[in-house]
């Protein structure tokens, strides 16, 4: 399992050192160390040795994962996703910045597939824009929350994990938009109507399992947005949704994974 190391800064040589030797994360500190996301195939013995240390100045510590353990990073940070600033829960310094609680929920903005997602909804929101969206499989609510922020009126997230729904509604409140946001737990079927904009980013074999009850979620000329999809099935995800009337609007792709846009041709 990755863990976290402290060590004694030195100017940039430290910092690059542990980027060298395969850091999931790394961050000069205000007191002058450096601390690292380490892989565990990398013994702190090793990184002594690498640094020219004695092994009394490297300081293990665990570290938790985040984005049901896909991403090792020292802690959440502001990332930036189109017209958005998703920034950690208190640090928010301008007034549209979108704050997330530190929970286990998917979602922090940091995974490619949520910026990929976001990316995509900015772009819709600002040609189109909608007066409801859904977003399938929320989680920490990232998706609703950056449609509301960037002006949707009202937005409904559905998780089939209650414990995400408790995430996402803090969120939302953090956010002062729970007024705007509805929660619902279960998937595409357990909820009725259609949605001019659809959002959902899980992964590929649900999405493609999920394809007739979400596409019924899409409203007239309704646009969907995919993501979870690593970039190699990508096609395969967009065969399933085409075979039942979707058009492919767009593609985006980073680092390995492939965002979908398609719009219902009904």
């Amino acid at each position: 399992m990755p863990y976290r190391v402290d060590v004694p800064g030195d100017g940039n040589d430290a910092f690059d050192r542990l980027i060298e030797l395969g850091a999931f994360d790394a961050d000069r500190l205000p007191d002058g160390r450096v601390a690292a996301v380490m892989p565990d195939s990398v013994t702190s013995e090793q990184i002594a040795r690498a640094l020219g240390l004695g092994a009394e100045h490297v300081s293990v510590s665990p570290v938790s994962a985040r984005d049901a353990g896909s991403v090792w990073v020292l802690g959440l940070r502001a990332v930036r996703a189109g017209r958005l600033r998703i920034v950690p829960a208190g640090t928010a310094t301008e007034p549209a910045d979108l704050q997330l609680l530190d929970g286990d929920a998917f979602g922090t903005g940091l995974h490619p597939t949520t910026r990929l997602c976001l990316e995509a909804l900015d772009e819709l929101i600002d040609t189109t824009p909608p007066e409801s969206m859904l977003d399938v499989g929320t989680g920490s609510g990232v998706l609703a929350l950056g449609a509301l922020l960037l002006g949707v009126p009202h937005a409904t997230g559905i998780d089939i994990d209650p414990r995400a729904l408790g995430v996402a509604a803090a969120n939302a409140r953090l956010n002062q938009v729970d007024g705007r946001m509805q929660l619902v737990e279960g998937g595409p079927e357990a909820i009725k109507g259609t949605w001019p904009l659809v959002a959902a980013n899980v992964l590929a074999a649900p999405l493609i399992e999920m394809a007739p009850a979400l596409v019924r979620r899409v409203g007239h000329h309704g646009h969907l947005v995919l993501s979870g999809i690593p970039s190699g099935v990508a096609e395969d995800v967009d065969q399933a949704y085409r075979r039942l009337g979707m058009r492919r609007a767009a593609t985006a792709s980073l680092k390995g994974w492939t965002a979908l846009v398609l719009q219902a041709s009904w």
